[in-house]
């Protein structure tokens, strides 16, 4: 049997493809490809058996009963189908020669590991010989390999072997069972004489077959079981299962957990004495004094069945595209009122739709003769379990947002729309969880307050809830959902809690507690443009954390005496393409325009990686990337990128007070190779010069801030990442999170150290970490010697007020008796004696 090049390109041996799956011959023997054509043709005449969902790998089986596996890249399954065109579908007949697979070479090649393809025969057992081709070939002209088929038994087991099996179980591996994964399960499989079958709901596949195990389509933490029958069946189960529930030995693998508790949500209190208090999480601060309103998720009646798959793939799609009008519609409406970044959030939802797994998933149905809305309503089921189940929070919240748009895609369907409430003055509105699209669509003229036993800080909810001042706790205990309509309550959106029936002093105290926070925050609004000055002369610069051009603006609304943290990442993050020099420049340049020749800017260098990957830059798998590639060593490690966004920088710095600030700065030999690219390119374009910075992110830099004040013009302390790596403790987990607190008096030290070692020099000190936003914060950084503090936008007039109210001789006496405690909680308790 003879088979073809299904590419024009460059031969190379299996055994020297670069991942041990394939040269190690664990999926099959065969043979590699370097293509440098971009259309996969059929090197055979057969039957497609099997398509990834990825569209990255495709299985032929032969009349002759051979199957073809070609595996097109290395760590394709990743890109979960982006840049792949399938031109063929499971069960089409196809000649030798016809067309498969296009795709897009530049984007592969740039977020994959490599081009190589892999020509693979997944039964090798069923071929008594191979003759390898080598060097070039051209497509469907040239053969790469000869096959000399000999003949092939396949092992059984005696009819009356018991059948045993193991009790189901989640797959930790992040892209589920695709290639690689498979490949490890089936050589594992067949070290044992037994028969060894992988289950997935009413579905099973031989355990031995690589394409059979692929072909079950096992997601991220889709349930599985085994089972196995022979003499050795009960040895097989235990050493497949174990390497099953440990990934296969892929990179990410992470044993699932049964039961997580949301980064921002605390587990639902216990039954209290007072039934009458709900305690959960602020997602959204204020006071709201009114009567509870339950929305109740809207139910639809869901056919099963439906018409000819024709019929129902196009109510799929005039449903998805009614839809995304719909979206569109919200984005302008927010955008018109005012809040065009959170507007963004709805052409967020739009991407969803497109969504190419979605699809095929409701697609694969529709041809079962699924009616359009069960096909649709399954699809979204299946991606939401997978994205609820991540350990990362933001990626669990979206969750949230396919809900959200998949309810509304499954209206359209169903020519229901959403149905719109009743609503009393003064609804705090309850329900199990809140989607975007709910937060944007509320009735501001009647609701002033939401409550959810799910959610938390971090979603799209709660981001529009904050826009709107809206208060909004989440988290609560489910016996919200229990709460009569039009009961009395009072919801605390600072302290994270909900009073039920409350009598009329606690009524009276709230609506005087209201009163005087919204006549403070008046007061501070008023006075935002004034100086942050102590009542001893003192003076503290208050400049804005900002991520946008939008907060710029917000900032000068604010009194923000500048930005002293323009985090760049909005720039990279959330596309598919580096921007350009001449969009940076464009962006850089609009908000210094905002800001005017008198407020500075920081422009904090791109810093990606550990908690912040970029989906165009492909990172190698790290056990830990908060201690590996990040930060500045991301700029080192791929230096045109940062070569374009400081060029950007220096040619918006024309006339403007604009400075470089570097991140995650360790050690001097990172600055001297950052600073040398800075004079570099200020040398190529002919400008001035440029005052440079560093992030103290970590001890090490603190420790040391001496030396590196030498070397720098400022510092800016990120007490967030300070504080984790002081303390040891990962901010993002959540049962340290409550531990993790900028108050230790180890983290006050280092602070001081930074502070000693600049000002031996003459440099200034600024914290832009959330600590510098944090009002028991304030009169410890202000006499711990800080020079500025970078604050988030809504608190910039807070804080301005409060450092004019304070002296900075009890400041340093705070500070000083705060560096001799034990604890942040400690720390927190002491008094400031104005």
């Amino acid at each position: 049997m003879v088979l073809k090049a299904p590419f024009t390109g460059y031969l190379l041996p299996i055994t020297e493809v670069p991942d041990p799956v394939f040269s190690q011959k664990m999926v099959g023997d065969g043979i590699s490809i370097d293509p440098v054509t971009n259309c996969l043709l059929a090197p055979c005449s057969g039957e497609v058996s099997q398509l990834h969902s990825a569209n990255h790998a495709v299985t032929i089986a032969t009349p002759d009963g051979i199957e073809v596996m070609i595996h097109i890249g290395l760590e394709t399954v990743m890109l979960k189908g982006e840049g792949f065109k399938p031109l063929v579908k499971k069960g089409d007949k196809v000649n030798m020669g016809d067309a498969l697979i296009e795709f897009d070479m530049d984007i592969v090649a740039s977020k994959a590991a490599s081009l190589l393809t892999q020509i693979v025969i997944t039964n090798s057992d069923q071929v008594a010989k191979f003759q390898y081709a080598e060097g070039p070939v051209e497509a469907s002209r040239d053969t790469v390999l000869t096959l000399h088929l000999g003949e092939y038994t396949e092992s059984t087991t005696e009819a009356s072997s018991e059948i045993v099996t193991t009790e189901s179980f989640a797959i930790p591996n992040p892209s589920g069972l695709h290639a690689r994964p498979a490949a490890v399960l089936s050589s594992l499989a067949k070290k044992y004489k037994s028969a060894v079958h992988l289950h997935k709901g009413d579905q099973q596949a031989n355990a031995k077959s690589v394409v059979a195990i692929m072909g079950l389509d096992v997601g991220h933490n889709e349930e599985v079981y085994l089972s196995a029958s022979g003499e050795d069946a009960e040895a097989a189960l235990a050493e497949v299962k174990n390497a099953m529930l440990d990934g296969l030995g892929e990179k990410g693998a992470e044993p699932v957990k049964k039961k997580r508790v949301p980064h921002g949500v605390k587990p639902h209190p216990e039954t209290s004495d007072d039934p009458n208090l709900l305690c959960g999480v602020s997602a959204s601060p204020g006071l709201a004094h009114g009567f509870i309103v339950q929305k109740k998720q809207q139910q639809f009646d869901v056919p099963e069945t439906g018409e000819a798959p024709a019929i129902e793939r196009q109510m799929l799609q005039t449903a998805i595209e009614h839809s995304k009008q719909q979206l569109l519609a919200l984005q302008h409406k927010m955008a018109a009122d005012g809040d065009a970044e959170n507007a963004k959030i709805f052409e967020a939802h739009c991407e969803l739709l497109d969504d190419p797994d979605l699809l095929d998933i409701a697609n694969d149905a529709i041809d079962q003769n699924k009616s359009a809305a069960f096909a649709w309503q399954d699809a979204v089921n299946t991606h939401v379990k997978v994205l609820s189940s991540l350990s990362n929070d933001l990626m669990a919240q979206r969750a949230n947002d396919l809900r959200d748009v998949g309810r509304r895609v499954l209206g359209c369907l169903l020519g229901e729309e959403e149905s719109h409430m009743e609503l009393p003055e003064n609804a705090i509105l309850v329900a199990e969880d809140l989607t975007p699209s709910d937060t944007a669509n509320l009735d501001r003229s009647k609701v002033i307050g939401l409550c959810t036993v799910l959610g938390g800080t971090s979603s799209h909810a709660a981001i529009i809830a904050r826009s709107l001042d809206v208060p909004y706790v989440a988290g609560l205990n489910e016996h919200l959902l229990e709460v009569a309509n039009n009961t009395p309550a009072i919801l605390d959106g600072g302290k994270g809690e909900l009073r039920l029936n409350p009598d009329q002093a606690t009524i009276d105290d709230a609506i005087a507690r209201k009163k005087a926070i919204a006549k403070k925050r008046q007061a501070d609004l008023a006075a935002a443009n004034n100086p942050a000055v102590t009542v001893d002369g003192h003076r503290i610069e208050v400049a804005a954390n900002i991520g946008n051009e939008q907060e710029a603006v917000e900032a000068v609304k604010m009194g923000g005496e500048g930005v002293g943290l323009l985090r760049s990442e909005f720039l990279y993050l959330d596309r598919t393409t580096e921007p350009s020099e001449e969009d940076q420049l464009a962006i850089y340049s609009n908000i210094a325009n905002t800001l005017g020749k008198n407020r500075p800017l920081i422009i904090r260098t791109l810093d990606v990686g550990g908690d912040k990957p970029l989906p165009y830059l492909r990172l190698p798998d790290e056990e830990n990337p908060f201690l590996g590639q990040r930060g500045i060593r991301i700029g080192l490690a791929y230096p045109d990128i940062l070569r374009t966004q400081i060029r950007a920088i220096l040619k918006a710095a024309n006339g403007c007070k604009m400075r470089i600030m570097f991140p995650m700065i360790a050690n001097l030999d990172e600055l001297r190779q950052a600073k040398a690219i800075i004079r570099e390119e200020q040398e190529k374009l002919n400008v001035g010069s440029i005052e440079i910075g560093i992030m103290v992110e970590v001890p090490v830099t603190a420790v040391m801030a001496e030396q590196f004040a030498r070397e720098v013009d400022f510092f800016s302390i990120g007490t967030n990442d300070l504080t984790q790596y002081t303390l040891a403790m990962d901010r993002g987990h959540p049962e340290l999170a409550a531990k993790i607190d900028s108050l230790h008096p180890g983290i006050l030290r280092l602070i001081k150290q930074t502070v000693e070692g600049a000002h031996q020099h003459g440099k200034w000190v600024g914290v832009c970490g959330a600590v510098a936003s944090d009002p028991q914060a304030v009169p410890l950084l202000v006499g711990l010697g800080v020079d500025e503090l970078s604050v988030s936008v809504p608190c910039i007039p807070e804080i301005k007020a409060q450092i004019r109210e304070l002296k900075l001789a009890n400041c340093q006496q705070l500070a000083e008796k705060a560096l001799n405690l034990e604890s942040a909680a400690e720390v927190r308790k002491i008094n400031l004696e104005k």
